[in-house]
């Protein structure tokens, strides 16, 4: 990251190469228009270019690419609000995705399946992506309210099913 920040795009180049393709996954499981999905992707590393600067070092490069990209997301379906569309299924399996199958397969996986679909996007959404109640409600395209009490639902269903 010091490296873009002092102007290498070849430094820009490898961490495209190494973010690009699990980003462009993660972000066409939150909307289905693959143009918005393009768009938040070049936005993402255009911001990257720019702002490398305030990479602090704390916390992994992954994660504070993450936090770009869902919000240039975010930015793009404000614009565009009728192309929301979010799945919960991946489409392949990064190394990210590995990891959180591991959970999936054990106790937390089977309670999280037996919650509705509704329920499970709000605690994609909030829990794993890491997104505030406004900015889950723009995603899923429903008040920020509804967040709330839908995460509230989902956490008293999740207690019952792991009791």
């Amino acid at each position: 990251m010091g490296a873009i920040a002092d102007g290498d795009r070849r430094a820009l180049e490898v961490i495209y190469a190494r973010h690009a393709s699990w980003l462009v996954i993660r972000l066409t499981r939150r909307c289905a228009d693959q143009a918005v999905v393009d768009e938040a992707v070049q936005d993402t590393f255009v911001a990257i270019w720019r702002t490398a600067r305030t990479w602090t070092g704390k916390g992994e490069v992954a994660a504070w690419i993450w936090g770009i990209g869902i919000r240039r997301l975010l930015d793009l379906l404000r614009k565009r609000p009728h192309v929301v569309s979010p799945t919960l299924e991946p489409t392949m399996v990064s190394a990210e995705e590995q990891v959180l199958l591991g959970v999936e397969y054990g106790e937390l996986g089977r309670a999280l399946d037996t919650l509705s679909p509704e329920l499970r996007a709000v605690v994609q959404a909030t829990v794993l992506d890491g997104l505030t109640t406004r900015e889950a409600g723009k995603l899923l395209g429903i008040p920020a309210g509804t967040v709330k009490t839908r995460m509230m639902r989902a956490k008293s269903l999740l207690r019952e099913e792991l009791a």
